[in-house]
């Protein structure tokens, strides 16, 4: 045993991490290899086949996953009819981010445009019923650059 100093995060892990609940964790470990690039880490099985923990890597951050397990409260985006939570990727390309995903089955619930606040951003949700952001910023603003333009923003969709 060393006695060198534990780090109470440890190395490669970020203060806040994604865990996904997922009918099917495997499928979406493949799923997310195909659509968003992503590397797997890791992955616990139970004996029945049932992933209780697993995890990925998508550009610099780590997303852990398990499969749902409604005995032990674990329920996922579908067995809920939904999710509130959105989970945002930043990517050097995101037209072509996007399009990778939707050829390996997501579903595009907002196209890529162009923002306000400096970022080309769409909106997808996988086949397992999570909801991602996705957006490749081009402009850097100040704060108040960023509130004129949504005044901007707000002032256009009155108009229409």
């Amino acid at each position: 045993m060393t006695n060198s100093i534990v780090k109470s995060i440890p190395n490669g892990m970020h203060t806040v991490t994604p865990h996904l609940v997922c009918a099917g964790a495997s499928d979406a470990i493949e799923f997310y290899k195909r659509a968003f690039g992503a590397t797997e880490n890791l992955r616990f099985p139970m004996p029945n086949g049932k992933l209780m923990h697993a995890s990925i890597q998508i550009g610099d951050s780590t997303i852990f996953l398990v499969d749902e397990m409604p005995e032990h409260g674990a329920l996922g985006p579908k067995a809920l009819k939904g999710s509130p939570v959105t989970i945002h990727l930043y990517v050097d390309d995101v037209d072509a981010f996007i399009a990778c995903a939707v050829g390996a089955g997501a579903k595009l619930t907002m196209p890529a445009a162009d923002m306000f606040w400096g970022d080309r951003y769409g909106q997808l949700e996988d086949p397992f019923g999570h909801r991602w952001s996705v957006a490749t910023h081009f402009r850097d603003m100040s704060l108040e650059e960023t509130q004129q333009a949504f005044q901007i923003f707000q002032e256009n969709r009155s108009k229409t």
